[in-house]
């Protein structure tokens, strides 16, 4: 469609960037500024505020995002790799405030209030997360080829070892689970999980973390009380089922072809707009169109499977393997919680759901993804 016709640094990034990757993050971002609309509407009017209330106040985030996701791809591995760290050590500090000066939003304190929003700190660090994860493992695997994970000098108190990564990491995943956040401490898990295993992680290690994900989860069950009530209603049946009732209830009533203005039912919908906007737009819209949101959903989950198998670069091939990862298991954890399949989680859909610190923290993370896929494949 486009031919390359002259050299310059945007032609060059033009014709070099996975651009299906790119449009299709750019068509999910539409669709959730319209969602922003439809669902968030009938929040903002239970708020007795004007039916287009999240949407304005999205719109700097939504801006914010677009020009994070351009200028990130933009940029070369070196400056990736620094800008990952101050990602990090600013969600290490705004971990802090969530210790010293919380902002409790439904009994949780996992929130930092900054002027009129409410940042969320295990969101706005996942892009560092990965990429740091992704080059700790490339240098261990470069040391220590295959044995990264059981050469002795690998756990010495050295740098880089296994000991510092865990000193790392490890205090904010507590932090984050006392906040408490039991979601987002098991989906890092997950994906750390997903990171190790391809990195060569041995199954009887895998087994290992699988139980101490159930720790986690068990810890969870017997000493916070939400998360006691949410498990036995899911296990029992019985309980405070609103939540999963209302939004299955959604998705029943749009049916096929969706109810367009007849759909009443999203309106009682407890977070339409963020953690239940799938049941809304399936009211909205219908099982076939929502259906092919899902395959929209996949299909950058696809794009993003093959960017990894196609690396050179060890560092790439896991930082995109990690991107997947986070992308798939958060789109599944949203989904089976809107479909009363697990208890809700509180988890927004990667691009869709309203909220300002996922969304520009997952176009940090694609924008780095898309800079390092074009590095390795173009410059390497």
């Amino acid at each position: 469609m486009f031919k390359r016709t002259e050299e310059s640094g945007l032609t060059s990034w033009f014709f070099e960037i996975d651009r299906r990757l790119l449009y299709m993050v750019l068509l999910l971002m539409v669709i959730g500024m319209f969602f922003a609309v439809s669902a968030g509407s009938v929040v903002a009017e239970n708020m007795r505020e004007p039916w287009y209330f999240f949407f304005v106040k999205g719109l700097p985030f939504y801006a914010i995002g677009v020009c994070t996701l351009f200028v990130a791809s933009l940029l070369n591995k070196k400056i990736i790799l620094k800008l990952s760290i101050l990602d990090v050590v600013i969600g290490f500090m705004l971990l802090a405030v969530t210790i010293i000066a919380p902002h409790i939003i439904k009994g949780s304190a996992r929130f930092v209030a900054i002027g009129p929003f409410n940042v969320l700190p295990a969101d706005i660090m996942k892009p560092g997360f990965i990429i740091l994860t992704a080059w700790f493992l490339a240098e261990m695997h470069e040391r220590f080829g295959e044995k990264l994970f059981i050469a002795r000098d690998a756990w010495k108190f050295r740098v880089p070892s296994w000991w510092m990564y865990i000193a790392l990491f490890v205090p904010a995943l507590v932090v984050i689970f006392t906040h408490p956040d039991v979601g987002s401490t098991l989906l890092y898990l997950g994906v750390l999980i997903c990171m190790l295993l391809i990195a060569g992680l041995s199954w009887w290690a895998f087994g290992g973390m699988i139980a101490a994900g159930a720790g986690i989860l068990t810890i969870a069950y017997y000493t916070m009380e939400h998360v006691h009530k949410r498990i036995d209603t899911l296990i029992t049946g019985t309980g405070d089922k609103f939540q999963i009732t209302q939004s299955v209830q959604s998705i029943q009533h749009g049916g096929f072809f969706g109810s367009g203005d007849n759909a009443f039912i999203k309106e009682k919908l407890p977070d339409a707009h963020t953690d239940f906007i799938y049941a809304a737009i399936v009211e909205d819209l219908g099982a076939i169109l929502a259906f092919v949101m899902l395959c929209l959903l996949v299909y950058v989950l696809k794009l993003l499977v093959t960017d990894a198998m196609n690396a050179r670069d060890k560092f790439v091939f896991y930082a995109v393997g990690g991107t997947a990862a986070l992308f798939g298991i958060q789109c599944c954890i949203n989904l089976v919680s809107t479909l009363g399949l697990f208890a809700p989680k509180g988890m927004t859909l990667p691009f869709i759901s309203y909220g300002g610190s996922s969304l520009v923290g997952f176009c940090l993370l694609f924008g780095m993804v898309l800079a390092i896929v074009r590095e390795d494949k173009w410059r390497g």
